[in-house]
């Protein structure tokens, strides 16, 4: 059983984020040049998709539970 519910969004954001520490790793390290502005996309194209997840992950949960309650609801128990 699961501790808590999976939430995509925030997955999504830490996989960003760890795309973003990793070319400012790579360009400190000396592996390749990445220019300061790269980062900024990546972040906020991270934030923008985790957040647009998020809203259609909520939006499918309220459903299911709507769908669930309004089935308890008509049962003729």
């Amino acid at each position: 059983m699961l501790r808590h519910e999976f939430q995509p969004g925030r997955l999504i954001a830490g996989l960003f984020l760890i795309l973003a520490a990793v070319l400012y790793a790579g360009d400190a390290g000396g592996t390749w040049e990445t220019p300061w502005f790269v980062v900024i996309p990546v972040v906020t194209g991270g934030l923008c998709l985790a957040g647009s997840v998020s809203a259609v992950t909520g939006l499918i949960r309220r459903h299911k539970r709507s769908d669930s309650r309004g089935a308890r609801a008509k049962s003729p128990t």
